[in-house]
C-alpha cells in the first residue's frame, strides 16, 4: 500500500519542535499538480527532508516575527492511502478550514474529487498535497491530542527498547570480556597441566629428539636426504610446538607475596625478565630462511634450537620430584645422559672421517665404496661401538695416525674419565640411597641383638625380638611418623594426621561430641605400638595411663587363667577411655579392669593421659564433659560411687595442684631471672656506646672550634 495523505492539525509547540522550516525554501515549495497515477510519498520525503535539514537560527526565525503563528496554524502533517477517505483536521481559530474547501471544490470535503491533484503552499514553503482521489471527513479536536499522546508513548517505548538493547550490548561485552579473561587467564591447576603437557613431557621428548637427531642428520647425509619429507614435518612441528610452549609460559602464573598472579601484562613482564628468556629468542630465531639458498640439506643451521635444552633439565627436576619412584629414575636419567653422549661422539667421529677421508687411514672409518661398509646402519653402528670403547675405555681401537686424530682421541679420554667418574659416583650415591632404610633399619636390629648377646636373654625372646622386627619390615612400618612429619609445618602436620586419625578418634564414645579443636589436639599426640601375638596389652589391676584405639588386628579380653575368652575386639574397638579421665569416684579408680592379650600382630593408637591433660588444659568446659560422659558411663554399670563423686575437692588434688603451680612458678621465676640478665647486659652495651658516640662528637666540635679560631687569625 503506498501512503496517501490524512491532515492533522499540530499544537503550537510540536509544530515548532518538529517542522521548523526555512523561509529560503520558498523558491522550492511550489510544485507541479501530481496526476492521478503518481505517487505523493516522495514530496512528502522532500517535505520532512527540507525540514530535518535545516540550521537552527533559521528554524528559530521562521517562527519569530508578524505572521508566525498564522503558518503554525497552517502548517500540517499529511498522511493516507491512495484512492481511499482523506480527512480534514479543522484547526480553531485558523481561517482556512481545511484543504480541500481551499480548492474550492464544488462538492465540498464530503466529495470524492477528480483531475489534478490540489496543492496549497504556505508562507514558510511548505506544500501539501492531497492524494488525487479522495474524500474528506471531519475529525474532531481531541484526536490531536490522542495522536500526540500516541506518539509520545511510541517514542518512549523506542527509547525504552533502544536503552535494554544497549544494556543489553554492554553486559554482552562485559561477558565477552570475561570469557577472554578466562581464557587467557588459567588458574593453578589448569596452567599447571598445560605447562606439563607441554613444556614437560612435550618439552622432553622434543629435546630428546633435538639431541639425538640433529647430529645425526648433520654427520650422516644418507640419512638426511633419505628421509628429507619427513625431516620436515617433524621440524616445523617441533617448532610449532615451541611457539605454543612459549605462549603457555607467558601466560603461566607465578607466587607474589604468596598470591597467584593472574595479570597477562604482569605476567608477561615476569617471563621477559627470567632467564629462560633469552635462550627461547634465541632458539627462535627463523634461521631455516639460510636453507632457501643452500638447500634443506643442511641441518646443522638449525642447531639454535638447542638453546632450548634447559627445557629437558627443567623436566627431569620436576619429575624426579613428582614420582613415586625417584631412584629408578634417577638411573634412567644416568643412562640417557651416558647414551646421548656416545651417540655425539659417534657422529663426530664419522664427521671427522669424512673430513679427512674415508679409508684413508686405519683409525678413520673404511672405505664407503667397500658394500660391507656402505650402508647407512653399518656406518651408524660402526662409529657407536668405537664411540662406547674409547669412552669407557675398556677395549682397544686403533691407534690415531694424524695430529688431528691425536687431538680428538686425547679429548675424547679425558671426557670419558670425568664423565664417567662422574656417573659412577652418582650411581653408587644412588644405590646406597635406594637401600638406606634397609641399612638405618637393620643397624638397629644389630644393635638389639648385641644388647640382647651381651645381657644373655633367653633365645626364646630373641627369637621373639626378631619376629617382630620382620613384621615390621615386612608390613612397611618401620617408619617414626614424627621423625618422618617433623620438618612439616604446624597446619600440614594437623591435616595429614586428620586425614589418617580423626575418623578412628570420632569412634570413641567420650569424644564423639567435642569440640573440633581439641580432636586436633588429641590426633597429633596418638601414638602408633604394634604388639607380637600373645603379647598384653594390659592386665587386670594395672594403673591406667593410656587408652587405646585399634587401627588393624585382633585383641581378646580373657580371664586370669589366660586361656579363657570372654570377647574378641577387632578394627575400631577402643578401651581404656575411663581410667586415663581419672573421674572421682570410680570404685576401680585409675586401674585396669580386664585382661586384653594380643591374638596376632596388631596396630593400636595409644593416648596417654598426660597428652590429654595437657590438651584438656585449653579446653576446661571439654574437660568437665568428658567427665560427665565418664560418670553416666560409670553409672550405667554400677562402677561408681555417687557420694564420693559428688564431695568436694579432694585434699589430694589441690595438693598436687599447688605443687604444680609451685614447680611453674620456679620455672617462670628462673625464666625471668635469664630475661632480666640479658635486658641489664643490654642496657650496659647501649651505654658503653652512647659515651663513645658522646666522647666522639666533644672531640670533633673541638678540633671544628679551633680550626676556625685559625681562620680567624
Amino acid at each position: 500500500m503506498v501512503p496517501s495523505l490524512l491532515v492533522i492539525g499540530v499544537h503550537v509547540r510540536v509544530a515548532a519542535r518538529h517542522l521548523h522550516v526555512d523561509e529560503h525554501a520558498d523558491s522550492k515549495s511550489k510544485r507541479r499538480p501530481h496526476s492521478i497515477c503518481e505517487d505523493t510519498t516522495s514530496d512528502m520525503q522532500g517535505v520532512i527532508s527540507a525540514a530535518t535539514s535545516q540550521p537552527q537560527e533559521s528554524r528559530r526565525s521562521s517562527f519569530t516575527g508578524a505572521g508566525a503563528m498564522a503558518r503554525i496554524r497552517e502548517s500540517c502533517i499529511l498522511y493516507g492511502v491512495h484512492g481511499h477517505l482523506v480527512s480534514c483536521v479543522h484547526l480553531p481559530g485558523s481561517p482556512i478550514s481545511c484543504l480541500c474547501c481551499e480548492t474550492g471544490h464544488p462538492t465540498g470535503c464530503n466529495t470524492k474529487l477528480s483531475g489534478p491533484t490540489p496543492s496549497w503552499s504556505d508562507s514558510a514553503g511548505l506544500s501539501l498535497k492531497t492524494s488525487p482521489a479522495a474524500v474528506a471527513m471531519p475529525i474532531p479536536p481531541h484526536s490531536t491530542r490522542t495522536s500526540f499522546a500516541r506518539t509520545k508513548r511510541r517514542k518512549k517505548t523506542m527509547r525504552k527498547q533502544r536503552k535494554r538493547k544497549k544494556d543489553g550490548d554492554k553486559k554482552d561485552d562485559k561477558k565477552e570480556k570475561k570469557d577472554k579473561k578466562k581464557d587467557y587467564k588459567k588458574d593453578d591447576k589448569k596452567a599447571a597441566k598445560q605447562e606439563d603437557l607441554l613444556g614437560g613431557v612435550g618439552g622432553g621428548v622434543r629435546m630428546l629428539m633435538l639431541l639425538w637427531c640433529y647430529f645425526c642428520r648433520a654427520c650422516f647425509n644418507e640419512l638426511q636426504d633419505t628421509y628429507t619429507i619427513l625431516w620436515v614435518i617433524l621440524d616445523y612441528t617441533s617448532d610449532a610446538l615451541y611457539y605454543i610452549d612459549t605462549y603457555v609460559r607467558s601466560r603461566t602464573g607465578f607466587l607474589e607475596q604468596g598470591l597467584l598472579v593472574k595479570d597477562t601484562k604482569k605476567l608477561l613482564n615476569h617471563y621477559i625478565k627470567t632467564p629462560q628468556f633469552k635462550y627461547e629468542i634465541l632458539s627462535m630465531i627463523p634461521t631455516d630462511i639460510i636453507m632457501l639458498k643452500v638447500g634443506y640439506n643442511n641441518p646443522e643451521l638449525r642447531f639454535n634450537r638447542l638453546f632450548r635444552m634447559g627445557r629437558l633439565f627443567e623436566f627431569c627436576d620436576r619429575t624426579e620430584t613428582r614420582t613415586s619412584c625417584p631412584n629408578i629414575f634417577r638411573i634412567s636419567n644416568l643412562v640417557l645422559y651416558i647414551l646421548v653422549i656416545i651417540h655425539w661422539n659417534a657422529c663426530i667421529f664419522f664427521a671427522i672421517s669424512k673430513t679427512i677421508g674415508f679409508g684413508t687411514d686405519t683409525w678413520v672409518y673404511p672405505n664407503i665404496s667397500h658394500p660391507e661398509y656402505g650402508r647407512l646402519a653399518r656406518k651408524y653402528i660402526y662409529c657407536l661401538y668405537w664411540s662406547t670403547l674409547t669412552l669407557t675405555t675398556i677395549g682397544e681401537t686403533p691407534p690415531p695416525v694424524k695430529d688431528i686424530e691425536y687431538l680428538f682421541v686425547i679429548t675424547d679420554f679425558l671426557i670419558g674419565v670425568l664423565i664417567f667418574a662422574t656417573i659412577v659416583g652418582n650411581v653408587g650415591a644412588m644405590i646406597s640411597n635406594m637401600n638406606a632404610s634397609r641399612a638405618e633399619f637393620q643397624a638397629k636390629i644389630d644393635s638389639i641383638k648385641q644388647y640382647m648377646q651381651f645381657r644373655k636373654v633367653t633365645k626364646d625372646l630373641e627369637a621373639r625380638v626378631i619376629k617382630w622386627f620382620d613384621y615390621l619390615w615386612t608390613e612397611k612400618k618401620t617408619c617414626d611418623e614424627k621423625e618422618v612429619l617433623k620438618n612439616l609445618p604446624y597446619k600440614l602436620r594437623a591435616e595429614i594426621a586428620i586425614n589418617v586419625h580423626l575418623d578412628t578418634l570420632k569412634k570413641v564414645r567420650i569424644f564423639q561430641d567435642c569440640e573440633a579443636g581439641l580432636l586436633i589436639e588429641l590426633v597429633l599426640k596418638l601414638q602408633p605400638q604394634v604388639f607380637s601375638p600373645g603379647d598384653y596389652i594390659c592386665k587386670k589391676g594395672d594403673i591406667g595411663r593410656e587408652m587405646y584405639i585399634i587401627k588393624e588386628g585382633k585383641l581378646a579380653v580373657v580371664a586370669d587363667d589366660g586361656v579363657t575368652q570372654f570377647v574378641v575386639l577387632s578394627d575400631g574397638a577402643y578401651f581404656g577411655e575411663i581410667s586415663i579421665l581419672g573421674i572421682k569416684g570410680s570404685k576401680a579408680g585409675n586401674r585396669r579392669t580386664a585382661n586384653i592379650r594380643s591374638v596376632g600382630y596388631s596396630d593400636l593408637f595409644a593416648l596417654s593421659k598426660d597428652d590429654l591433660m595437657e590438651a584438656l588444659t585449653e579446653y576446661p568446659e571439654a574437660k568437665k564433659a568428658l567427665e560427665e560422659k565418664g560418670k553416666a558411663i560409670l553409672m550405667k554399670d554400677n562402677l561408681i560411687d555417687e557420694t564420693v563423686a559428688n564431695a568436694g575437692a579432694d585434699p589430694k588434688d589441690l595438693e598436687e595442684k599447688i605443687l604444680r603451680l609451685e614447680s611453674n612458678l620456679d620455672v617462670m621465676s628462673t625464666k625471668f631471672a635469664k630475661l632480666m640478665a640479658e635486658y641489664m647486659s643490654y642496657q650496659s652495651k647501649i651505654k658503653q656506646r652512647l659515651t663513645y658516640m658522646e666522647n666522639k662528637v666533644k672531640t670533633l666540635q673541638s678540633q671544628h672550634l679551633s680550626e676556625v679560631v685559625e681562620d680567624k687569625k
